[in-house]
Order: structure tokens, then C-alpha cells, then sequence
């Protein structure tokens, strides 16, 4: 069993909701992503969601741009984002989705990244910029196996749409608890009991809410109404600030988020 479908099977049972946390592969260097990772990983994080640095980020705030540019400049490729994987999981097993536009994985090879990141110890894939009805109509974009596709819904998503990424979602839906970019400039919409109820009326993929979730109080909110909680940027900007000291910063950070989403 893939291990995305591992972990959320495993909290169905637990009675339990997921915490999903995000970090851009390589920031701020490469050892450093990797203590980061780890320390996710120990403090309880269900799933990770790695983001592969990309010059051209359009989909995320300043936070996360940032993240990728310090990556790049600390010499991270995506040839060095599936080494980081794979040296997590020499000691590590917690589900990792890559978080990428399609820029990198087309450059790389479409087939081959998915049959490399695989091997690597990869799940899943969120490629922000790649509709599942266009990558149809593309035999080189139809060619993606070993790697569970993660679809995105927003709020402003048109009921036949969400129909359609949500009855092609694997692995968890990714709904956004607001629009915009990535950030924590913002707040989780109160209506998002409504918008995780829309999509479970077209799929029994496990729906994860992010976007905007920075407090304990919040995290528990967003898991009353979802399946999971998604967190990114809070956590990015940890590693921003506390450079030296990344892993314990990120760690304090999330302790009482994923107690928060847990015991909801």
C-alpha cells in the first residue's frame, strides 16, 4: 500500500486527523532541509510535502519564494531534492509529496521523474500548474506513474470542476481555505465545512485544508470540518528566521499544531 494511503488509513482507525506540513527541498542548505525534515517527522507530521526550488514560483507568497530562491542559491536541483528523500528514508517512513510546478519535472523527463522520485521514496506528486484534463491531452504528461496526483481545489473552484479533480484525486485533496498565493496573510475561511462537504459528495479521498494556518486554535478549527491540516508557510518562515537552529525552530513550532489538529 502506498504510504499516503498507509497513513490515512492508519488515522481512520485512530479516530485521528492528519497534520500535513510543507518545506521547500534544500532550504536553507541542504543538510540543514533534511534536519528539518526529520524533525517534522519526529514531532508526529503524517505527511510531508517537499517543494522542489523553482525560480519562477507564481502560485506562492513572498514567504515561500524566498524559501525556493535561498534553495537555489544553496545549490538544491531537483536531482538533489530526490538525494534528500532518499536519505530520509534511511531512517525515516512518513509519506512525502512533492510539491512542484511543471516546469522542473517536464525539464527532467515527465516519465522518468515520476519512475525516480518512486524509487527515491517519493508518494505523490502536487504540480500546481498541470490540469488533469490538459495533461490528457499530452501523451508525454500521461505518462506519470509511481507517484499518487494530488489535486488542488479552491474556494472559487466551479462545482463541475471540483466533480472532476475530485473524483481524479489520489492520496488527499488539497482544498484551499482561501485564494490567493501561499501565506499566512490571511485566515481560514469560516465556510470551509461547506467546501470540504461539496467535495466529499464526489469522492472518499481524504480532503486536507491549507492556506493561512498559523495558530493551534486554527489548526483545530479546520480539523473539526476536514480529514487534515495543512501548514507551509508558518513553518517556512521558522526556517527563515532561525537559520542556524532551523530543525529545533520548526519543531517548537509545529508541537502544538499537530497536538492541536490531533485532538480535535
Amino acid at each position: 500500500m502506498n504510504r499516503i494511503d498507509a497513513a490515512f488509513e492508519r488515522l481512520r482507525h485512530e479516530g485521528k486527523k492528519a497534520f500535513v506540513a510543507y518545506v521547500a527541498a534544500g532550504d536553507p542548505s541542504f543538510e540543514a532541509s533534511l534536519d528539518v525534515v526529520k524533525a517534522l517527522a519526529d514531532a508526529g507530521s503524517d505527511v510531508i510535502e517537499l517543494g522542489l526550488p523553482f525560480s519562477d514560483p507564481l502560485a506562492d507568497g513572498i514567504v515561500n519564494q524566498m524559501a525556493a530562491d535561498r534553495a537555489l542559491k544553496s545549490g538544491m536541483t531537483t536531482a538533489r531534492s530526490l538525494e534528500l528523500i532518499r536519505r530520509f528514508r534511511e531512517t525515516h517512513q512518513t509519506p512525502i509529496v512533492l510539491f512542484t510546478y511543471l516546469n522542473p519535472v517536464f525539464t527532467y523527463g515527465f516519465e522518468k521523474f515520476h519512475a525516480d522520485a518512486a524509487a527515491a521514496g517519493a508518494d505523490g506528486i502536487l504540480l500546481l500548474d498541470l490540469p488533469p484534463d490538459e495533461a490528457k491531452e499530452n501523451d508525454d504528461l500521461a505518462r506519470g506513474e509511481g507517484l499518487k496526483h494530488i489535486r488542488l481545489i479552491a474556494p472559487t473552484t466551479p462545482d463541475d470542476r471540483v466533480k472532476l479533480l475530485a473524483e481524479s484525486g489520489e492520496g488527499f485533496i488539497y482544498a484551499l481555505s482561501r485564494t490567493g498565493v501561499t501565506g499566512a496573510h490571511g485566515v481560514p475561511s469560516e465556510g470551509i465545512g461547506a467546501q470540504v462537504a461539496k467535495i466529499r459528495q464526489h469522492t472518499e479521498t481524504p480532503v486536507c485544508v491549507g492556506f493561512g494556518i498559523t495558530t493551534p486554535d486554527q489548526a483545530s478549527m479546520v480539523a473539526k470540518s476536514a480529514d487534515g491540516v495543512i501548514v507551509g508557510s508558518a513553518i517556512v518562515k521558522q526556517i527563515e528566521l532561525n537559520p542556524g537552529r532551523a530543525a529545533d525552530a520548526v519543531r517548537e513550532l509545529v508541537t502544538p499544531l499537530i497536538a492541536a489538529t490531533k485532538s480535535a
